[in-house]
């Protein structure tokens, strides 16, 4: 497993949505901006139950995901990993989806209902990173 590299993890505390990429059943790609974050190993995404990219992944876990810094969009991450583990149900979900919604909306009231029964939290586990910080040239990780 690829370690995100600590000059990169504040894109994760930052208002900063993630573009995520899973494989339609055909093969093609499907891309959906995202709420992230990281627990330190792995990024973490929440989801409403049925979208297509929880479908995509039940079926074929490989995904990618890409991080703009909003203050610089030249600097940015491209992580490419597995979808590892889909909660469903039960407070760890709840906690995820609101904790999320804290970052990106200032509150967490108007989800609280919606989110109940039918939120999912995905947790990916990054193979390989792209770093890119004001170059030409990517950084490999």
């Amino acid at each position: 497993m690829a370690a995100i590299g600590g000059k990169y993890l504040d894109l994760f505390q930052k208002k900063a949505f993630a573009l995520l990429a899973t494989l339609m059943p055909d093969g093609s790609p499907q891309v959906s901006p995202v709420w992230v974050d990281c627990d330190g190993r792995r990024i973490l995404i929440n989801s409403a139950k049925d979208r297509v990219k929880d479908k995509n992944m039940a079926c074929d876990p490989r995904v990618g995901s890409d991080f703009l810094d909003p203050e610089n969009p030249y600097r940015h991450l491209s992580v490419r990993g597995r979808a590892v583990d889909i909660t469903e149900q039960g407070a760890d979900a709840l906690a995820h989806i609101n904790k999320l919604a804290k970052k990106y909306l200032g509150r967490i009231d108007i989800l609280i209902a919606a989110r109940t029964t039918y939120g999912s939290s995905i947790r990916s586990s990054p193979n390989a990173l792209t770093q890119w910080a004001n170059s030409c040239f990517p950084e490999r990780a």
